[in-house]
């Protein structure tokens, strides 16, 4: 009996791990013809190494929409860390997605060119920015079709991800109402951003006007972000930008969002839905 007993749990978990693979949304490229300076390099397939992803030559979204039963009309954009060397999809995306799908929020996670891959022609204020900006337009362009308020789509995104999230809020472009491409006839703007033990703090800058922004990270971070949060969080109130920071005195870096990780800062999505509600954003 013990054979069999293995023999079927083994092709019980295949066809769970297929399935599980098969239910995964098709990406949506963000420029169906090649995103600008990598159109030669389009069809080039990416590089999945477990949960991580290089390569990434034409950048996209994965959309995960809730239920029309359940959409609440926000949207987020999900933006993964892994240096701008990878993208760490697994507890800074997919799973993420999921959750705030199943919460009526639709997501999206974001694949964008990364600036600090080995032999990268890239830039993170460029290339990386570029595909920020678009993904944000895409989500607002089709969010009659989608289910989507257009002026609740924000953007979250962790560590190097969460650079770009900020840089969405602090230089955001509009829309241009001649362009042949509808994509790019609407704003850029972030509705709002969730910045998650984001780097580079010191080149943040913060203005009136700029979206409401909820910040987590770690006590046991780096000082850059630990306590360079904790600035720009005050830059925050002093511009009067709503602004609610969570510092976890048990957590270090890279805390992401993990299904069964149940200590305070394996809860801060739950703190971030109480902020969308307590912010009209839900």
């Amino acid at each position: 009996m013990k054979p069999r007993f293995l023999l079927f749990t083994f092709l019980a978990f295949a066809f769970s791990t297929a399935g599980s693979t098969a239910d995964t949304p098709e990406p949506i490229f963000l420029w169906p013809d090649g995103a600008p300076g990598s159109e030669a390099r389009k069809s080039e397939a990416e590089t999945v190494d477990g949960s991580n992803i290089t390569n990434v030559h034409h950048p996209s979204l994965t959309p995960y929409l809730p239920d029309a039963g359940m959409a609440t009309g926000t949207a987020v954009i999900v933006c993964p860390g892994g240096g701008h060397r990878k993208l760490c999809v697994g507890h800074e995306g997919y799973a993420l997605c999921e959750w705030f799908r199943d919460q009526g929020i639709a997501a999206f996670l974001l694949k964008y060119r990364l600036s600090r891959e080995e032999g990268s022609i890239y830039t993170l204020e460029g290339h990386a920015m570029d595909d920020t900006r678009r993904a944000i337009r895409l989500v607002r362009s089709r969010a009659e079709e989608w289910g989507i308020q257009v002026d609740r789509i924000g953007i979250v995104g962790f560590s190097a991800g969460g650079e770009l999230a900020a840089y969405a809020a602090m230089w955001p472009k509009p829309g241009n109402p001649k362009s042949d491409d509808p994509i790019e006839k609407v704003s850029s703007r972030p509705d709002f951003q969730g910045l998650i033990y984001p780097g580079k703090s010191d080149t943040f800058t913060v203005e009136s006007g700029m979206p409401p922004v909820f910040i987590a990270c770690g006590y046991g971070d780096r000082p850059d972000i630990a306590e360079g949060m904790a600035s720009v969080y005050l830059d925050y109130k002093k511009a009067g930008v709503k602004a609610e920071l969570h510092i976890y005195a048990n957590a270090g870096h890279g805390f992401g969002y993990r299904p069964d990780r149940q200590d305070a800062a394996g809860k801060w999505v739950d703190r971030f839905r109480e902020w969308l509600v307590d912010s009209g954003l839900l």
